[in-house]
């Protein structure tokens, strides 16, 4: 592995500890923010897919089609049974299968709703890393391990940062194409998405700092809500 050089900031001891702490506890995240008075405003609905085969084997999955797990099909059910009485009109996902799958349970509650599909959302891409075990990477290079996993500007070798993921596609796509569509065209939107493209979503309408941002895990099962304004 190559050597990674500068950051924006020092990584400190809490992220370094939610590195380890998503290793022992994928998906284990707190509960998600809800809008509390719904006012008629557009809202989305962003939600993590649900328990994949390489996150119960720590596994760097980025652009990997990892399935989902019989827990995880579960947790889509679930998910899908607690959405059913929000009305979404339009469903957008990258071209992931466990997003699909995640995807394909909750819209059977919304067979009315479009759904698009679009790269932009794909997840970050962990060049080099993809398909290794993330326990493996800990162990051999305890440093750049956590740059590489939770790191703002520290791309793994031939990969992504979360920095060039949000500033190539996240949020382009949200300022200029879905924001904007859903302020004309008056809709919901629900976002079947990956585990750091939901981080970069919750930072940009939590106010989030990039730290506080980093230090996210987002649960199986749960979504967010955020009122378009």
């Amino acid at each position: 592995m190559s050597s990674q050089k500068g950051a924006d900031y020092m990584i400190d001891a809490k992220l370094v500890q939610a590195a380890y702490e998503s290793l022992k506890n994928p998906g284990g995240g707190a509960s998600l923010p809800k809008v509390k008075k719904k006012t008629g405003r557009p809202i989305l609905y962003i939600f993590r897919h649900a328990q994949s085969y390489d996150n119960i084997r720590r596994i760097f999955s980025g652009r990997r089609n990892s399935r989902l797990t019989p827990a995880g099909l579960k947790q889509a059910q679930e998910l899908a049974e607690k959405l059913r009485g929000e009305k979404i009109d339009l469903f957008i996902t990258p071209p992931l299968k466990r997003c699909r799958q995640t995807l394909d349970v909750v819209k059977k509650y919304h067979p009315q709703a479009d759904m698009l599909v679009s790269k932009d959302l794909l997840e970050r891409d962990y060049g080099d890393l993809t398909g290794k075990s993330k326990l493996k990477m800990m162990k051999l290079y305890p440093k750049k391990a956590v740059l590489w996993r939770r790191s703002w500007d520290v791309p793994p070798p031939n990969g992504e940062s979360l920095k060039m993921v949000w500033q190539n596609r996240i949020k382009p796509f949200l300022k200029n194409w879905l924001i904007p569509k859903m302020k004309q065209e008056k809709i919901n939107v629900g976002w079947s998405a990956t585990n750091n493209t939901m981080r970069l979503v919750r930072m940009y309408f939590e106010g989030l700092s990039i730290k506080d941002m980093l230090k996210l895990e987002n649960p199986y099962g749960d979504w967010a809500e955020y009122e378009i304004s």
